[in-house]
């Protein structure tokens, strides 16, 4: 399987990007991993309502047909780490192909995003930064494979 995370625009604090890459590189050893930055626009003249289906129909544009869409979103629902890496194992076990996480901007999903997708999951029920956000489902990730493979990360 392939994970496949979907991020609007670049990461603006260096601290975070540097994060970013220090679990994208660890979670490579378990799994393909591609960020994929999709462009952020600015939309002026524009109601928080159209932008985020603007923004919407970029992420539908990059995902496959045979993607399994989990979009992030503090509404969804929450799971701990060991959740999660059992969520990852019934996804390798089903056999799909590729994973494929939405992290909204900062004004959110669209709720045709949330409508559309497989899994709408909460990092938490607290508000993050999308930036910020990235980070957190990075370390998840890279926790979930660790608790899948025994190591002793999740001690």
């Amino acid at each position: 399987m392939k994970i496949e995370l979907l991020l609007l625009g670049k990461t603006k604090e260096s601290y975070i990007e540097a994060g970013i890459k220090d679990f994208s590189k660890r979670l490579r050893h378990f799994v393909p991993l591609e960020l994929v930055h999709l462009k952020e626009k600015r939309y002026t003249n524009r109601s928080d309502h159209e932008i985020m289906a603007l923004q919407s129909a970029v992420f539908n544009q990059a995902i496959g047909p045979d993607s399994y869409r989990v979009v992030l979103d503090r509404t969804g629902r929450a799971m701990d780490s060991e959740e999660l890496a059992v969520l990852i194992g019934s996804l390798m076990d089903r056999g799909v192909k590729k994973a494929v996480f939405i992290i909204g901007g900062p004004l959110g999903v669209a709720p045709e995003q949330l409508a559309a997708a497989d899994l709408v999951l909460s990092l938490s029920r607290m508000t993050f930064t999308h930036d910020l956000a990235r980070l957190l489902l990075l370390e998840q990730l890279y926790r979930a494979f660790s608790i899948r493979a025994g190591t002793k990360y999740h001690k």
